[in-house]
């Protein structure tokens, strides 16, 4: 459904707008000290950043209109920084490359937009300059709509438990209107889990992309010593629908089944129809549900459990 006008998000994307603009400079006449606009100094970089290409080609890549394309090339042409090959067809197909006095031109463009950028960047505390850059990495993402690194699963690193139980909260909280008696349920759970941590028999899976935790499961044992309980499983948002929670799903059956555990059960609510259609996916039963008010909600609490001994592997063993 397409956002209207005067939808807050319109709002906020148009208010960073007018900031980044403003800081950066980008409305003067002149970026950068320098004679040209901001259109004719992307032009610049992008003939400084290829051997030959079209205007053709340049249309294509900055998006810009062909009669303004026309004129930055003829101005640039008139004072000698770019020319052209010949080529049968003449017009936008025609090789386009800097002189020598366009490499001058854009190295002292260059040069002061370095500097422009990194005294502004000076201004900024360590702390801030990092959530800036890495701000800036996840905009560029979402805009170019790149698919992201490949997924990892790791082990327990210090920090990953505050971290777990703050972004579950958090999300419980935005996507179902949860109260902190989530947060304290999740605190209680991890305490546990470390305080009576068995290595033989227990484990945690942290998955990353491109560095950026995105989800995470735990194997906890139960109260009978064949019986092992899945926890606390979670995939971010943006994650979700690449394979993270299967995987996750996945490395804790296979660490159950190999510790020698009989069954894993796990403990869900009907709310949650992502999560448990994973848990369908790799084999898991419905066992027992049954209404209670928690979290601030009227809930359907499930229990969901899995024969270890029945060949489930078939059913998550690399599914993404």
């Amino acid at each position: 459904m397409a956002l209207t006008n005067d939808h807050p998000d319109v709002a906020a994307l148009r208010a960073f707008n007018r900031l980044y603009t403003n800081r950066l400079g980008l409305l003067n006449a002149h970026l950068d000290q320098s004679p040209f606009t901001l259109t004719e100094a992307r032009i610049l970089y992008e003939l400084a950043h290829r051997q030959e290409t079209t205007a053709a080609e340049l249309m294509r890549t900055l998006q810009v209109d062909r009669a303004q394309l026309s004129r930055t090339l003829k101005r640039f042409s008139d004072r000698g920084l770019v020319e052209k090959s010949d080529h049968p067809e003449g017009g936008r197909r025609q090789p386009i490359s800097l002189t020598p006095a366009g490499r001058k031109a854009f190295t002292a463009l260059e040069q002061n937009t370095r500097e422009a950028i990194g005294k502004l960047l000076d201004t900024l505390p360590s702390t801030e300059r990092k959530r800036l850059i890495a701000a800036t990495s996840t905009i560029s993402e979402i805009l170019e709509d790149k698919a992201g690194g490949d997924l990892m699963l790791r082990d327990l690193k210090p920090g990953d438990l505050g971290w777990i139980i703050h972004r579950q909260t958090v999300l419980y909280v935005q996507e179902y209107g949860w109260n902190q008696e989530y947060e304290a349920l999740a605190a209680g759970i991890l305490a546990d889990f470390v305080k009576s941590f068995d290595p033989a028999r227990e484990a945690a899976w942290i998955a990353e992309i491109d560095g950026r935790v995105v989800g995470s499961i735990f194997l906890v044992a139960g109260d009978k010593p064949d019986v092992a309980k899945l926890r606390l499983l979670y995939v971010e948002p943006d994650a979700r629908g690449r394979g993270v929670g299967a995987a996750l799903v996945a490395a804790c059956i296979e660490r159950a089944r190999t510790v020698g555990y009989h069954t894993l059960v796990l403990w869900t609510n009907s709310v949650l129809t992502s999560a448990r259609r994973i848990y369908e996916r790799a084999g898991f039963t419905l066992t027992e549900e049954a209404p209670h008010h928690s979290f601030g909600k009227d809930l359907v609490g499930q229990t969901w459990s899995l024969d270890l001994g029945q060949g489930v592997k078939r059913k998550v063993a690399g599914e993404r």
